[in-house]
């Protein structure tokens, strides 16, 4: 197996921040366009457990890790054209029965995937054709399962079930799909976390986008080990069949239990009010209201909070402005970087 081309390597001259970013769904694109124009060296680790969409079609056909993330993130980081990242992006329309519904990067990808023989290869040699301005990791070389058990005791597994049965999550974990050997992160996603001045977790689905990924053990355990200052950005909406009317301690809380400590240094919290009039109807069957604010709970479990006006809404969602968030990011980059050097 190889992977050699996607080694992180670090040039002790270079004063770009490292900054590594670990999620999943439509979140990670705005943070990661945003880190571009920072000028910092941007590690993505993409979560591979969706199973739903296009992605799950794919997965259940050919048997690959779910493409959709992947290929938002190559967009987000790509130096390509914008009409080349437009026909990557393209999805056929529904009156194509074959084709129905599938995006054309998702098919290069299951493609790439088929002919490296692995789904990391595939990733690193598509990052090179798009010109890709850093690195993308997938979070495990092979298709990971989500199980969940809830509140009142019972498990599911499989992340579209999971959010379908609307119950209170107590805690998730992950397995390989096709193995019975325990998921494992390669040697190259672990590299990027040790020698990161910044981890960034979020924004995303927490339990189905952020948590899949600590819960692969060599992965959660460099999260617990790296010298990097720790980031949530949390999100500004609540979430339905996950996150139903959680505060902002509340989500840290969670993957702090997760990962066994207090492991979250600082949280990005919205402090502005958000015009629901503006929030478009539709997307009350996702999310429910802001994520109310919990100062003095997230310093007790450990976390500086920094408090802005993060959102932007002027497509109708909510959004975080990546603009900002990215500049705080990058600040804490750099305040890790000196704290190094004493």
């Amino acid at each position: 197996m190889k992977y050699e081309d996607a080694k992180v390597v670090r040039i002790t001259k270079s004063r770009r921040p490292q900054v590594v970013v670990i999620g999943g769904g439509t979140g990670l694109p705005v943070v990661l366009n945003a880190l571009k124009d920072q000028n910092a060296e941007i590690t993505a680790i993409v979560t591979v457990s969706d199973d739903g969409g296009s992605s799950g079609s794919i997965r259940n056909f050919i048997n690959v890790v779910p493409p959709g993330d992947i290929r938002n993130v190559l967009v987000s980081l790509s130096e390509i054209s914008q009409e080349e990242k437009d026909i990557f992006q393209y999805r056929f329309d529904s009156s194509d029965a074959f084709f129905s519904g599938h995006a054309i990067g998702n098919l290069i990808i299951a493609a790439l995937n088929e002919m490296h023989g692995n789904i990391f290869d595939a990733v690193q040699s598509l990052s090179r054709m798009m010109r890709v301005d850093g690195h993308v990791f997938p979070a495990s070389n092979e298709p990971l399962t989500l199980n969940a058990e809830f509140i009142d005791g019972t498990i599911q597994a499989g992340e579209k079930e999971i959010t379908n049965q609307d119950k209170r999550i107590k805690r998730v974990w992950v397995t390989n799909t096709n193995l019975t050997a325990e998921p494992e992160a390669m040697p190259p996603v672990l590299d990027a976390i040790m020698q990161a001045d910044a981890v960034v977790l979020g924004p995303g689905s927490l339990f189905t986008s952020i948590l899949p990924n600590l819960m692969i053990p060599n992965l959660g355990e460099a999260v617990r080990q790296t010298k990097a200052e720790v980031i949530y950005i949390c999100n500004i909406m609540t979430q339905l069949g996950e996150t139903d009317h959680f505060s902002d301690c509340e989500h840290v809380s969670v993957i702090n239990k997760h990962l066994g400590g207090h492991y979250i240094n600082t949280t990005l919290v919205n402090g502005a009010k958000i015009d629901m009039s503006k929030f478009n109807p539709k997307d009350y069957d996702a999310y429910i209201e802001p994520v109310k604010n919990d100062f003095a709970g997230l310093r007790a479990q450990g976390s500086r909070v920094i408090t802005d006006d993060f959102i932007d809404q002027r497509s109708g969602l909510v959004f975080h402005d990546g603009q900002k968030v990215a500049k705080e990011i990058i600040n804490l980059a750099f305040a890790a970087m000196s704290r190094r050097k004493e």
